[in-house]
């Protein structure tokens, strides 16, 4: 492929920060994104370029949440060396974001062979956006119910149980289209925890997640094509655009449900079918 130009790199780049933490999925409309700037989806270095990108959106997480993964890392450092500080809430948060965090590691490098190739469809990415989109509405209901009986549980009550069943749903995000923080949530409200926490968690298991992916990328592939320089403006792109959204979206849930996401999800998912059927778009 000829080198990426810095206009596709600031589009992609504002793309990724934009969708990486909103539950719309920014594999999904990366891929889109992809198809529609002449760019061959399935090429190694293409592929791998959306991943490197995501560290730009990662170091906005680790910077907005500084304070809370160290209070994070002090917890389960003392709960290590002290039976008294395993008490401590944050010891069994720090638990639940580590185990969650493993799930998906082995999943996407046990199929990433799959994941790269007959997932990159666009088909795949229209039906997993209005599919999952089922989910979320089921878990959005699910929740509802719990806040009327108020049964909702806050930061202070997460487990390793509640880590793991989110880190084994998070798979499914693997799926171009599911989104890893519509995953992630769902699955957060579906075991009852508020709409926050569970929006602070998806933030939180994103880093070891997509740091991995991001470095692995960058380590195990041919990049030259895509330039040095576009490289970079991607990456900062999309870190000061997902800083501003990690903002948006934890005030908007405060006082908002994620309906309005399906929605959009679905309209998205129902126009995409439309346009892969006409031919005006290639699904690969």
């Amino acid at each position: 492929m000829s080198e990426l130009s810095y206009v596709a790199a600031l589009v992609l780049g504002v793309v990724e920060g934009l969708t990486e933490f909103l539950p719309v999925s920014s594999t999904g409309h990366l891929t889109v994104t992809e198809k529609l700037l002449g760019l061959s989806v399935d090429a190694p270095a293409v592929t791998a370029y959306t991943a490197i990108i995501q560290l730009g959106a990662i170091a906005a997480t680790l910077i907005y949440f500084a304070k809370d993964i160290a209070r994070l890392l002090v917890a389960w450092v003392a709960g290590l060396r002290s039976a008294e500080a395993k008490k401590n809430p944050d010891y069994s948060l720090a638990w639940a974001v580590i185990i969650g965090s493993i799930p998906v590691a082995l999943v996407g490098f046990a199929l990433k062979k799959v994941i790269e190739g007959p997932l990159r469809s666009l088909w795949v990415v229209a039906f997993a956006l209005i599919l999952w989109s089922v989910v979320m509405w089921a878990a959005e209901r699910h929740h509802a119910v719990l806040e009327r009986k108020d049964r909702v549980r806050g930061e202070h009550s997460v487990g390793m149980a509640d880590g793991l069943v989110i880190g084994l749903v998070q798979c499914f995000s693997l799926v171009p289209g599911v989104s890893r923080s519509g995953a992630t949530i769902s699955a957060g409200l579906l075991r009852g925890i508020d709409r926050v926490t569970s929006t602070r968690l998806s933030f939180f298991m994103a880093i070891p997640a997509l740091t991995a992916a991001g470095l692995y990328e960058a380590a195990s592939t041919d990049l030259s094509s895509l330039g040095k320089g576009q490289m970079v403006l991607g990456i900062v792109v999309a870190f000061l655009v997902a800083y501003a959204s990690i903002a948006w979206l934890l005030k908007f849930v405060a006082t908002n449900s994620l309906v309005s996401f399906v929605w959009y999800r679905v309209a998205a998912g129902v126009v995409l079918i439309a346009v892969l059927a006409a031919g005006a778009l290639s699904a690969t």
